[in-house]
């Protein structure tokens, strides 16, 4: 058995333990920083790949849990790692028949789509180029993530609210500092405000912490009537309650956690102002990608 194989089997399996450790899914940063705690790496394994930059022990992990995710034991979504059920179930194989079973799931999947993936050298071609495709979205969107976080929360709201300009709205309030009795913005779909429904956003830049339910509440108690619709925005997460409490609303209420943030903002990106764009810049750049 290669070397690489060898790591492959002992990484995969406990990236498949430390997801279901936690509710089924974790930032890949994280996923990555608990195997570096728990597994003992030798120093070949330890190495930077020359060419990349990368750890060979972390791009290892890249290349082989494609076949995982092309099995159907995981999902990758803006730097998240999930478990799947199906990922779940597949642990009572043990650590090496884990690996082979998404090995043979890659195969399979692969067998079907031969114009598009190629076999042989060519195949494990196309696998390197989407794990390197893979590392590299993941870093980009721990950028984004670190610079957001850096931000304070009225330079974070302002950023939300040139989003909103960028989607077509139109925002005459932006809350200056101090007490906003709840509302951080409101947007029209005009100028003036004649055209329902009319929206008001809560903003909080807590990125370490979860908004809750009861946060959900104040902003629905801002609402007056079904004319209005609320917009709960943060740069951290939302809570199962806080979700809930949002979808059970009789009065519309939106929920942006940092992620959707993220993916909003790259898909209005082009349409903000020179001015808006300036406060997030992106820069894109093309990469040689795969055929899926």
């Amino acid at each position: 058995m290669s070397k690489s194989k060898e790591v492959a089997i002992k990484t995969l399996y406990k990236v498949f333990e430390i997801l279901k450790r936690n509710n089924n899914q974790l930032p890949g940063k994280e996923v990555l920083a608990q195997i570096e705690k728990e597994v003992e790496f030798t120093d070949w394994e330890k190495e930077r790949y020359e060419k990349t930059g990368y750890i060979r022990w972390q791009s290892i992990i890249h290349f082989y849990t494609i076949d995982a995710i092309k099995s159907g034991h995981l999902y990758k979504k803006n730097g998240i790692w999930y478990l799947t059920e199906e990922g779940a179930k597949a642990m009572k194989l043990g650590p090496e028949k884990l690996f082979e079973s998404a090995r043979e799931g890659y195969k399979k999947w692969a067998s079907e789509r031969p114009d598009e993936v190629g076999s042989g050298e060519h195949e494990d071609t196309s696998q390197s180029q989407k794990a390197n495709l893979e590392q590299l979205e993941e870093q980009a969107f721990l950028q984004l993530e670190d610079y957001i976080r850096s931000l304070n929360p009225y330079e974070f709201q302002d950023i939300v609210a040139a989003l909103l300009r960028g989607m077509g709205y139109y925002t005459p309030f932006v809350a200056p500092r101090g007490k906003d009795n709840g509302i951080d913005i409101i947007a029209y779909k005009d100028p003036i405000g004649t055209e329902k429904p009319i929206i008001k956003v809560q903003v909080k830049h807590h990125p370490d912490s979860s908004v809750q339910s009861q946060d959900i509440q104040k902003l629905k108690g801002t609402l007056s009537h079904d004319e209005e619709v609320g917009i709960f925005v943060t740069s951290g997460k939302f809570s199962s309650g806080a979700i809930r409490e949002a979808r059970m609303s009789k009065l519309h209420i939106e929920t942006i956690d940092f992620t959707r943030f993220v993916e909003l903002w790259k898909q209005f990106y082009n349409k903000l102002s020179d001015e808006d764009k300036n406060l997030l810049p992106l820069h894109p750049i093309y990469f040689l990608g795969t055929n899926e």
